[in-house]
């Protein structure tokens, strides 16, 4: 089932959550500070290390629980953070912690790798994309093809994020970026336990 129109959906997807997840917020924010292509390039970065462990974690829990299962539990995860995101940014405050540490660091490449690091614990510390990447695992069954999907979605919303920083970060408010994060989550779980066949 690996082909262009499934490739450009897991793409735009994952485009679209990123823009509306906590790690956009961090990017944006980080791109009125920083020059911009160290923040392009440390997003990037940090995505390709995380997308590679959030596949390979979901390529291993696939061989242990059946796909209608992951699904299930990813649709009911996404429609439950969807739900909390409504009622409060989630991790704002871890945000602002690494945004403040970033900005400490002396040198570009001191920032490169504290942007990268920030933002690789930001997604893996309790991150909807994590779920909607396993999801996809489990959809396609295609690890490679689908980290290339998820991968080119999250590289193309960072170059977003960082070409547009300030003009993108006014319009993705906090508080609009609280409700978009819980639209598209709710949407999106809802969604997948709609179409999800035993």
């Amino acid at each position: 089932m690996a082909d262009i129109a499934s490739f450009g959906f897991i793409a735009a997807t994952l485009f679209v959550t990123e823009l509306t997840d906590k790690d956009a917020f961090l990017l944006i924010a980080l791109s009125t500070k920083v020059r911009t292509l160290i923040v392009f390039l440390a997003g990037a970065t940090a995505f390709t290390i995380t997308t590679a462990i959030i596949v390979t974690a979901g390529s291993f829990l696939l061989t242990a629980v059946p796909v209608y299962w992951v699904r299930f539990a990813g649709g009911a995860v996404m429609v439950a953070y969807g739900l909390w995101e409504a009622r409060g940014l989630v991790g704002l405050r871890a945000v602002n912690e690494e945004e403040s540490r970033v900005q400490k660091a002396a040198t570009p490449w001191r920032a490169f790798a504290a942007m990268v690091g920030a933002l690789a614990l930001l997604d893996l510390a309790g991150d909807a994309t994590e779920v909607l990447t396993i999801v996809m695992v489990a959809q396609y069954n295609d690890p490679l093809f689908v980290f290339s999907g998820v991968l080119t979605g999250l590289v193309a919303a960072t170059a977003a994020e960082t070409a547009l920083g300030s003009r993108l970060g006014r319009v993705l408010t906090p508080r609009r970026l609280q409700l978009g994060s819980a639209a598209v989550f709710l949407l999106l779980g809802a969604l997948i336990l709609l179409t999800n066949a035993p």
